[in-house]
């Protein structure tokens, strides 16, 4: 059957979240260390990422939580110091990738219905797409509020099937996890691209993906 929509995860698919999160991250912990936070620059930028993973990398109060865990209590001068840093730096570096915007156009020209499966919260997802002016580009999103599972689960894939109502097989899914994205796409049926661009870690080797993307543009070439 012919591909007749993609459906794309977010962060490190479209977006090169983790690089803008390490820097946004580097420059919150200089601001709170200029304010008064009493700890190395490096141990404290261990613990914070220490507790991303712990708490969830779209935690929105990180923050207080890492100045609790710190210094046991939330010092808003130091806190709101960190904030601005953060933001300051992620309005300058939150960017498609190369050849995102031109790809998706062509995709568009095709007639492909395109989507969003993210674990994100919706709001965050919304907010990523609309600071990188892509929203036109997509007919929906589905994000963690639509199931409350995470990928590799089933359900949010299923949900996007049941959005765009094609079979499976009709649908190529484009993200760069191989065990959350590829695994959770192919085992509802879905073609499945490897967005190895964006791996943070893993071998693109071994997801077993239908496709392997080492340029967002080479999708043009498979539909």
């Amino acid at each position: 059957m012919a591909i007749k929509a993609i459906l794309f995860d977010l962060d490190n698919t479209l977006v090169d979240f983790m690089r803008m999160k390490k820097l946004c991250s580097e420059a919150t912990i200089h601001a709170m260390v200029d304010a008064g936070l009493r700890m190395p620059q490096d141990r404290a930028l261990r613990l914070l990422f220490k507790m991303y993973w712990k708490h969830g990398i779209e935690d929105q109060n990180i923050f207080e939580k890492f100045l609790r865990a710190t210094i046991g209590k939330v010092d808003y001068k130091i806190l709101a110091s960190g904030v601005v840093a953060y933001r300051k730096v992620k309005a300058g570096h939150l960017v498609p990738y190369p050849h995102v915007r031109e790809t998706l156009i062509k995709l568009k020209e095709k007639g492909m219905l395109l989507g969003i499966v993210s674990d994100a919260p919706r709001m965050q997802a919304w907010l990523r797409l609309a600071e990188l002016n892509l929203t036109d580009f997509f007919d929906f999103v589905i994000a963690l509020e639509d199931t409350g599972k995470r990928k590799p689960s089933k359900l949010p894939f299923r949900a996007a099937i049941k959005k765009l109502g094609l079979q499976p097989e009709e649908i190529l899914f484009v993200g760069d996890s191989p065990a959350r994205d590829i695994k959770g796409a192919k085992s509802v049926g879905m073609r499945t691209a490897l967005a190895a661009y964006g791996l943070v870690k893993g071998s693109a080797k071994k997801a077993g993906a239908d496709f392997v993307l080492r340029d967002i543009k080479n999708l043009q070439k498979i539909v």
